[in-house]
């Protein structure tokens, strides 16, 4: 199974990925983050559900 190295390599990744956007461009991360809010309640669930069958997806995958 997974080990807690693997466990926490995996979310330092994470945290790489997505410094690197606010990091590089903070203003576009800014505008991204004021549309954002601007989406429905239902609109943010179905991204959000994208994002956990994408992972799921992938953990498959490489497994």
């Amino acid at each position: 199974m997974l080990d807690s190295d693997a466990l926490w390599l995996a979310l330092g990744f994470v945290l790489v990925i997505e410094g690197l956007f606010p990091f590089l461009s903070p203003s576009a991360w800014r505008q991204t983050f004021t549309r954002l809010l601007q989406l429905q309640d239902g609109q943010i669930r179905f991204i959000g559900l994208l994002s956990v069958l994408a992972g799921l997806a992938l953990v498959w995958a490489l497994s």
